[in-house]
C-alpha cells in the first residue's frame, strides 16, 4: 500500500524488492551470499558471540516447539545413527558404547 504521498512503504519497498531479486536469481545465488556472509561473520566475531546466539537460538526453539518436537528430532537422530556401520576404526563411537556413556550420565 501506498501512503498519503503515493510513496511506497519500507516494508511494501522491501517486499517488492526482495520478489524481484528472487525472480532474477537462483539457489547458487543464494548459496555464494549465505557463505560469503558466513565467512565474513566468522572474521568479525569470537567463540562468545556463536555461543550466545546458539543458546538464543535454544531457547527460542525450546519455547516455540513442545516435547513432541523434540521427540521427532530424536527419533530421526537415533535412525540416522542406527543406519551408519559400526567402524570401531574411524573414530566414530559405537552405538553400544553411546548408550553406555548416556547412561552413565544419567545416573549421576
Amino acid at each position: 500500500m501506498a501512503n498519503n504521498n503515493e510513496k511506497m512503504s519500507r516494508e511494501e519497498a522491501g517486499r517488492k524488492g526482495g520478489e524481484t531479486t528472487a525472480e532474477n536469481h537462483d539457489k547458487e545465488f543464494y548459496q555464494e551470499i549465505g557463505q560469503k556472509g558466513g565467512e565474513a561473520t566468522s572474521e568479525n566475531h569470537d567463540k562468545e558471540f556463536y555461543q550466545e546466539i546458539g543458546k538464543k537460538g535454544g531457547e527460542a526453539t525450546s519455547d516455540s516447539h513442545g516435547k513432541e518436537f523434540y521427540q521427532e528430532i530424536g527419533e530421526k537422530g537415533g535412525e540416522a545413527r542406527g543406519n551408519q556401520r559400526d567402524d570401531s576404526d574411524d573414530g566414530k563411537m559405537s552405538r553400544e558404547e553411546a548408550g553406555r556413556k548416556g547412561g552413565e550420565k544419567s545416573r549421576r
